[in-house]
């Protein structure tokens, strides 16, 4: 692989404008190339060659400078510097601003190579400014956890109460009686931690030593005392000035009763706070220290670019400028600094001592979690199955033909009750199928959908993990179909009427069990992940909105058919004969009702998801958001109605309210969520920045939304009734038609949040802090 698509490989896309533009400067220099060729002449290349063979021989004839001296100076270094490259740092601004003077512009082709060294200076002093910036805000940032994991060891020794005794000078007795918080107590309530230093002596070390085997046995033996030398207690008075941070309910419980009841602003420290505030750090110190490994490898590869592109201009021109420049490059902070190479390693070890109980491999697997391997039985059982559907397919296919099914008596009983039954699986696998294809386009494009979706690292499903989920049901799903078939027409078997309806049944069953296995197979943390979302936006607007909890209601906004073929289930086995293949669902008042609800719950479920949003973060757009689901609320409400009850004025409103909705929701697909459309762009009617370097792929999405979203329309004019097909398949096909729509929305979406993120320079997500400060200042504690 090329250097420039490894570079661009390892990039961090959130920071894509802040890495050196290695392809621009390759560009200037294939410019450099082009000129000199044009320049070169036969005449000229002749006269070279004749001076160049006579500087050779003359060569001959030099005195011999010996083979051990290589630190020797030749008398053509100091002449060829200056002929080359200069490097001038200029001192005017604070932060430093390099600038390079090129002494051979007189040269062939020199104004170009003029132009590549000014290019090549502002890229240098664009990654060496924001290297620093992002250094000054990860020390600011480890100041701020500082004064967390102080807090934090105070509250840990005021709610452990650890048995230590200290052994120390008489003017510290005075000191100790002082802290002692009971009169009486043999036991101190206050350590103060001594830290290791990479700069420590051996006496410090033993210090600390003396120190981790002193908290490893007070967090082990309950009211051992400790002997600690040479360790000085200090007061939990830090505890007076710092109060728990409130941090966002997590339950439907503890929000209803912060609404409904007055917060009580004491502050408590206990158990419960501790082990929260442990958890909360944990996750603070591991997103930290990736934010360390990031920043560390945006060093590393750019320095590799700079000395990859002058190896390249050296090799073009002919000249020996890369050591020059590079010898500047590396006196430079971007060079030269070594804070993130020894925060990196204050953070493991204050994290192996702290949170992995001294477990130098248990702490280090936490911090650098290894990423997914992808294993070949993954792909060897995605083909297996891939295959083995489309041979099912082509079997139900034929076998319809063969007994020509579509004309027997039977072909009416079948679509109206179990067609709907096995459909559910359809809308379920064709899902699947469009996110493991959105998992593909966005690595592909490189869209960090992992980090936008918040998934612990490593943990994420690549696309041939959801496919070859979605080919395993599509297997299990039309086996049951071909099995309902050949059960129904045998002879034999046709008497085992039960055992046939309950073939669907069982395997809804399957898949449910699945769902909710709680072992640790089939992907249990995506499956977890999965059910949390989903019971979130059961619970809207109790739980605090996320990226991936909108998103998954969204995706439910799509599957309503789903949610009524689930509907039908019940209806079917609960109170339908299915014995006799016979339901009067239609009929029932319950049924209808739960038909006019369930398809009306996952949009009620994004108004409020909506509502939370906009009372929170207190902007309109989520205002505005909410109203859009709620004019498709009302679409839908209107449309199941006019499905139910018939009648023209049924129709009427619901073709009204339709259009509206559609209108308002294309509009809002379009403009807000893809960021498209927009005027001024540099991309005429698109965006400035977009990952498909083919821009009709996104007026063909554009137009293939409007298409698809009209789709719902054909329930209000009357397509349902086609002759030419039967009406549980026309509905089937409409929900298809709904969910491909989800799919192509997804990539846009996910693709606009991603530029999002890259305007921002957003590449980590935040971790909230379990403890508040009550001022500012820098105190001894």
């Amino acid at each position: 692989m090329k250097f420039g698509k490894e570079f661009a490989a390892q990039m961090v896309q959130e920071w894509r404008d802040a890495y050196m533009d290695y392809n621009s400067l390759k560009t200037v220099l294939k410019d450099i190339v082009r000129i000199r060729q044009r320049s070169v002449s036969t005449p000229v290349m002749a006269a070279s060659t004749s001076k160049s063979s006579l500087k050779r021989k003359v060569s001959l004839y030099r005195a011999f400078s010996g083979l051990t001296s290589r630190h020797r100076s030749s008398p053509r270094k100091n002449e060829d510097e200056v002929i080359l490259v200069h490097a001038v740092e200029q001192q005017e601004g604070a932060d430093g601003h390099y600038q390079t003077m090129f002494l051979m512009s007189s040269d062939t082709g020199g104004e170009y190579e003029l132009v590549f060294f000014r290019r090549l200076d502002d890229e240098f002093n664009k990654v060496l400014n924001f290297y620093k910036m992002k250094v000054q805000e990860v020390m600011d940032e480890a100041n701020e956890l500082t004064k967390q994991m102080d807090a934090l060891i105070a509250v840990r020794i005021n709610v452990d109460k650890p048995m230590v005794k200290f052994h120390f000078h008489g003017a510290d007795l005075e000191n100790l009686a002082s802290n002692e918080r009971k009169p009486g107590r043999q036991h101190m309530d206050v350590i103060q931690e001594i830290e290791m230093s990479a700069e420590g002596n051996l006496e410090e070390q033993n210090q600390n030593e003396i120190f981790e085997n002193s908290g490893d046995n007070y967090r082990k033996g309950k009211g051992q005392k400790v002997s600690i030398q040479g360790s000085r207690p200090t007061s939990l008075d830090i505890l007076d000035h710092v109060q728990i941070n409130n941090v966002p309910p997590e339950t439907p419980v503890s929000t209803l009763k912060g609404i409904l009841m007055s917060t009580n602003s004491a502050t408590s420290f206990g158990k419960k706070e501790l082990r929260k505030a442990e958890e909360l750090m944990t996750q603070a110190f591991t997103e930290f220290y990736r934010k360390l490994q990031i920043l560390k490898s945006y060093c590393f590869l750019n320095l590799l670019a700079f000395s990859k592109i002058m190896k390249k201009y050296d090799k073009i021109t002919s000249r020996n400028a890369s050591k020059t420049y590079m010898a500047m490059v590396d006196k430079s902070y971007l060079g030269n600094s070594d804070e993130i190479t020894r925060l990196m390693e204050r953070v493991e070890a204050t994290f192996i001592k702290h949170f992995a109980n001294g477990n130098h491999r248990k702490g280090m697997k936490i911090l650098r979690p290894k990423a997914r391997r992808e294993r070949h039985r993954i792909t060897f059982s995605l083909g297996f199955f891939s295959g083995c559907s489309l041979a099912l397919v082509v079997a139900t296919v034929v076998l319809i033909h063969a007994r020509n099914l579509l004309k027997s008596q039977g072909r009416t009983q079948y679509m109206d009750n179990m067609f709907p039954l096995y459909s559910l699986f359809g809308f379920i696998v064709l899902h699947m199928l469009m996110y493991s294809a959105n998992i593909y386009f966005w690595r592909r494009y490189r869209v960090n959908y992992s980090f936008i979706f918040g998934f612990k690292q490593g943990t994420e499903l690549g696309y041939r993990q959801v496919c070859l989920l979605s080919s395993v049901l599509a297997v299990l799903a039309l086996v049951g179909v071909i099995s309902n078939l050949d059960m129904e027409m045998d002879e034999r078997t046709r008497s085992f009427g039960a055992l046939t309806e309950l073939v669907p049944l069982g395997l809804l069953t399957v898949v449910v069990l699945i769902i909710f296995c709680p072992f640790n197979i089939i992907y249990r943390s995506s499956r977890f992940i999965l059910i949390q979302s989903a019971f979130h936006c059961l619970c809207a607007p109790l739980y605090k909105v996320t990226l991936q909890d909108f998103f998954l209601a969204d995706q439910l906004t799509s599957q309503v058919q789903a949610f009524r073929s689930l509907e039908f289930y019940v209806c079917y086995y609960g109170w339908g004969d299915f014995k006799i293949r016979s339901n009067k669902c239609q009929g029932s008042g319950v049924y209808n009702s739960f038909y006019f609800v369930v398809a009306i719950v996952p949009y009620w479920m994004r108004f409020l998801q909506s509502l939370r949003r906009l009372i929170e973060e207190k902007d309109a757009m989520h205002g505005y958001n909410g109203l859009k689901y709620f004019s498709i609320l009302v679409a839908v409400a209107m449309r199941t109605t006019h499905d139910l009850q018939k009648g023209m004025i049924w129709k009427i409103m619901a073709a009204v309210s339709s259009g509206v909705a559609t209108i308002i929701a294309t509009y809002w697909d379009i403009v807000i969520d893809w960021g498209l459309l927009r005027r001024d762009s540099k991309n005429p009617w698109l965006r400035d920045k977009l990952l498909v370097s083919n821009r009709s792929v996104y007026f063909v999405a554009m137009a293939l939304n409007v298409v698809l979203r009209l789709a719902w329309m054909q329930s209000v004019l009357g397509f349902r009734d086609a002759p030419f097909l039967h009406r549980q398949a026309l509905i089937a096909i409409v929900a298809c038609l709904e969910i491909i729509r989800r799919g192509i929305w997804n990539f846009f979406r996910l693709e606009n949040e991603h530029l999002n993120n890259v305007g921002k320079y957003r590449a980590f997500k935040s971790v909230p802090l379990p403890f508040h400060h009550d001022n500012d200042e820098d105190r001894n504690i």
